[in-house]
């Protein structure tokens, strides 16, 4: 992965550097490694660049419309721990894109050297606003009104305006001294530019001690949020409270293994992670990271702490296989679709088949086709309509799966793969297929 730096950064990129401050935010793992390399190396699409830094390949992009409660927490605590260590090395943030952060498993990592600059005394943090737009205010969305951020941000790519967060707050939550400054106030000043206010604001200076203190005391808040109660659901607990015997989940659980092993695989997709169970065991059997997909907040949440209390190569990730996220921004190639990203050489597909056809009316044929897609190894649970899981999601709606059954799940694999093994896991009737693509 290779940066160029185009003579108008020439300046801070240098600066930076003979700081000392990338290799020591390097060394401490908060900031991508990087070595430069010529500059002919782009000369073709870059002649211009100066200095071509080499960066390590991530395994996988991902957005902050896709990022846990949690996760986009940790991208902003990692943003303001950035800020704090760089002003010792003469430097500070020109900016606080939440897209300067990816993440390496479950731990955060800043991969844009270009957004340190030199400090100048006096000087307020540019990059305030959009801290606030990009990675406090979906926070308090949720922790203060229990609504998911994810959908929100998806929808409007660059964070939600303090305007359009304050409509939201209640009367009692705009009383919190925090919340008056952080969204109410700016949300006034935002709806008030005028070009002599924008020349009264350019001319406010700071001195670097109350800054400091400013971004210790917005830290300390960060840290403190919460998603509310309510925002917990039976998913989160589903591992716990799924329709298994103990022999029945040792019974899958060492197919899993057994398949993960036999295939070794470097990148594992997990769709509908739950809390990250089946990603921790492929772990432990021979992958090397996984990406897990998750729609549910609670769930959403619990994997992430599992995956940074463990320290397991895991990131889930806010997704809903039936509504993925979209190529956006500029041409729609600035953030690359879930099918644009597709990097996986083995899928987990455990207890999701019968959510996307007898839940979500999705063509069974489609899904076998898409799933054997998306890796060349995978593993897939068919449950069975007698299941009272399956009984549950056919509790309130007619059946109109009339082929969903073992028999031609099985003949639409033969379609597209090869069945390596199949078992029968539960007295239900649940089947684990383990497919290789033909």
């Amino acid at each position: 992965m290779l940066r160029s730096v185009l003579p108008a950064g020439i300046v801070q990129y240098r600066a930076a550097k003979l700081s000392g401050f990338l290799e020591a935010a390097t060394e401490a793992r908060q900031l991508i490694g990087g070595r430069e390399v010529d500059p002919k190396v782009l000369q073709d699409e870059e002649p211009a660049a100066v200095h071509v830094i080499e960066h390590p390949r991530l395994d996988f992009i991902s957005y902050p419309y896709e990022w846990s409660f949690p996760g986009l927490q940790a991208a902003a605590l990692l943003t303001l721990d950035l800020h704090l260590d760089a002003l010792p090395h003469g430097l500070t943030l020109s900016d606080a894109s939440a897209y300067n952060i990816q993440f390496v498993g479950a731990r955060p990592l800043c991969i844009d050297y270009l957004s340190f600059i030199p400090y100048q005394a006096g000087q307020v943090w540019l990059g305030y606003r959009q801290f606030c737009e990009q990675l406090l205010n979906p926070l308090l969305l949720t922790a203060k009104t229990g609504v998911a951020f994810q959908p929100i941000y998806r929808g409007t790519l660059e964070g939600l305006p303090s305007s359009d967060l304050a409509a939201l707050l209640s009367f009692r939550t705009k009383l919190d001294p925090r919340v008056a400054l952080h969204v109410v106030l700016q949300a006034r000043l935002q709806r008030g530019v005028t070009a002599r206010r924008t020349s009264i604001a350019k001319g406010v200076r700071l001195s670097q001690t109350a800054l400091v203190n400013n971004l210790r005391s917005m830290r300390d808040w960060v840290a403190g949020l919460r998603p509310p109660a309510s925002q917990l659901s039976p998913w989160e607990r589903y591992e716990h409270t799924v329709h298994y015997t103990p022999d029945e989940r040792a019974a899958k659980a060492r197919f899993v293994a057994e398949t993960t092993q036999a295939a070794q695989p470097r990148v594992v997709w997990d769709l509908g992670c739950n809390s990250g169970e089946y990603a921790e065991l492929v772990l432990a059997n021979g992958a090397r990271t996984v990406i897990g997909f998750e729609p549910d907040p609670g769930a959403l949440d619990a994997a992430y702490r599992r995956a940074v209390a463990k320290h397991l190569e895991f990131l889930p990730l806010a997704l809903d296989v039936a509504n993925p996220s979209p190529s956006l921004g500029w041409r729609q190639q600035e953030r690359l679709g879930f099918a644009e990203r597709r990097n996986a050489d083995f899928v987990l597909c455990l207890a999701l088949l019968h959510h996307l056809v007898l839940a979500r009316n999705l063509p069974l044929a489609q899904v076998i086709e898409w799933l054997c897609a998306l890796a060349p190894h995978g593993i897939l649970e068919f449950v069975p309509k007698q299941d009272p899981m399956a009984q549950q999601l056919l509790a309130l709606k007619p059946d109109i799966a009339p082929d969903y059954d073992r028999a031609t799940v099985a003949d639409l694999l033969r379609r597209h793969a090869r069945i390596e093994r199949e078992t029968v896991v539960t007295g239900s009737g649940r089947v684990l297929f383990a497919f290789a693509r033909a």
